[in-house]
């Protein structure tokens, strides 16, 4: 695979040589989350199905280095899986920073998207996300924003260190336009990027959080919580 040009990926979800059945989830069968190893660089695609039960999809990696492709799948009758591959390409590396720093506010396109708890995410409880969405100095309401891919917005963290990888949709809260409930198992610094839909355009905005360490209840270990 080679930088700048499209490398077509092939994904086959097997069991006992056989080809596993897939149920639709999220409007999809296959979510792809792609990143370079940086957490810098982020793609969300969706591999569609072959006849002979492979999925296919064609991706163009924008520099060279190693790259995190994380497969969410769920598979008839059994809870949804998440498979991470990585995967080496060639030419020339992106100029991305080494060191990432906290980062709570997101502006893309024309909207100004904030994660307002941005400084209280601990692990061991349930944890909500709270994001206000700002236009020309508007706040938008949840009803401003349009489904995406059966949700109001998705949701993905993935570890700086430990790559441990989250996928969450945002449930619905009269005082935020996006909000989610969670549950982060390990501390650590993590980015996270927001897709969300306003007048038929995706907009992806990307944050940088500290997570600490929570103190363990036994009522945290029975939060319900939204992960996918």
């Amino acid at each position: 695979m080679e930088a700048g040009k499209p490398a077509n990926l092939s994904i086959s979800i097997t069991e006992d040589h056989k080809n596993v059945v897939l149920e639709q989830v999220h409007e999809m069968k296959m979510h792809l989350l792609v990143m370079d190893e940086e957490l810098t660089w982020f793609d969300h695609i969706h591999p569609e199905e072959q006849t002979d039960g492979t999925f296919k999809v064609s991706e163009t990696f924008p520099g060279a280095g190693k790259y995190l492709l994380f497969t969410d799948y769920k598979p008839v009758g059994a809870s949804g899986e998440v498979k991470l591959q990585i995967v080496d390409v060639k030419g020339t590396p992106l100029n991305t920073p080494k060191t990432l720093t906290e980062k709570l506010v997101s502006k893309i396109d024309s909207y100004t998207v904030t994660l307002t708890n941005g400084n209280d995410l601990k692990t061991n409880t349930g944890q909500v996300l709270k994001f206000t969405v700002e236009k020309g100095g508007k706040k938008l309401e949840e009803k401003d924003i349009q489904q995406y891919l059966g949700a109001n917005a998705h949701i993905v963290m993935v570890a700086k260190e430990t790559k441990d990888f989250l996928h969450i949709h945002p449930v619905s809260d009269k005082n935020f336009p996006i909000y989610a409930q969670t549950q982060v198992k390990k501390a650590g610094l993590y980015r996270m990027w927001v897709q969300f839909k306003i007048d038929g355009i995706v907009h992806t905005a990307d944050f940088t959080v500290n997570v600490s360490e929570g103190s363990k209840s036994a009522e945290d270990t029975n939060h319900n919580h939204h992960n996918h």
